[in-house]
């Protein structure tokens, strides 16, 4: 029988260590403030960003709300960022995607400050992960390395196959599985005899963006199966990327859809939020 991964639980554990650290810190004169811009009220977005609220309020964050029209012009949001970088009182700033279609998303990232930068993705943040220094990280790759740690399963010298190569998910979850001493292959929409090659994976994470993509031809027997996915399927319900009920007999390990990788992120923009103080 394979291990589910219960990712609520590890986050729920990580929210307690946050939750101490944060008081001892208010005990020490020290508050963190995470600064948090809507822009229009898609409903993914407003849960996502609603869930963001209740992690900041439970572990003794300040959250601040900005909740801006849908019609709100780039440079207008350009210039509450800088404000928000200027004040000494905010620590981190996330900015919610994805954004209105005429607001160009790359150049309010990298407006952030890289000292604020709560999601990891300026490319300040992905460039220090690159090259191994410490800084912030975004938080579902960062997420997926506790769950593997957390449930006791190593990395260290295992083959490490990362299916999908976006710069929230796949580019930065390789690299930091190769920070582990992972063995690390990604594969994208090119590469050939993908099934092969996913079968080679010790580990498997799944960031494809396909619902049950990924069935048991795609998985080496007894491997461990991260699925990042989250989709809704032919009967409305929740799935992932992985067709879970095909290959969770076929596994060591794997995460489900809902309450695996999902809860984590959050978990990581909290810990980043709290890392904040280092850096600021």
């Amino acid at each position: 029988m394979a291990q589910i991964i219960d990712g609520k639980k590890i986050s729920n554990e990580i929210k307690e260590e946050l939750k101490d650290k944060v008081s001892s810190l208010k005990k020490d004169g020290v508050e963190i403030t995470l600064a948090v811009i809507q822009v229009g009220n898609d409903p993914a977005s407003s849960v996502y960003v609603g869930n963001k609220k209740k992690a900041c309020e439970y572990i003794g964050i300040k959250s601040l709300s900005y909740e801006l029209p849908e019609e709100t012009k780039e440079e207008e949001l350009l210039k509450l960022v800088e404000e928000l970088n200027k004040d000494k009182k905010v620590n981190g700033i996330l900015v919610q995607l994805p954004l209105p279609k005429h607001i160009h998303e790359d150049k309010i990232i990298e407006t952030i400050s890289p000292l604020k930068d709560v999601d990891g993705f300026h490319p300040q943040s992905v460039g220090r992960l690159s090259i191994g220094q410490k800084g912030f990280v975004s938080c579902t790759p960062a997420g997926i390395i506790q769950l593997l740690k957390r449930s006791g399963i190593s990395i260290e010298g295992k083959e490490c196959v990362v299916i999908g190569r976006s710069n929230i998910v796949g580019k930065p979850m390789s690299m930091l599985l190769l920070k582990e001493n992972g063995t690390v292959t990604v594969c994208h929409s090119k590469t050939k005899n993908l099934k092969e090659v996913a079968k080679r994976g010790d580990i498997l994470i799944a960031a494809i963006g396909k619902p049950k993509f990924i069935n048991k031809e795609y998985i080496k027997e007894g491997a461990v199966v991260i699925d990042v996915g989250i989709h809704r399927d032919e009967n409305n319900k929740l799935c992932g990327d992985v067709d879970f009920d095909d290959v969770v007999d076929h596994v060591s390990a794997i995460t489900p859809v809902p309450g695996g990788v999902g809860p984590m992120t959050i978990a990581m923009l909290m810990h980043n939020c709290v890392d904040s103080i280092e850096l600021l």
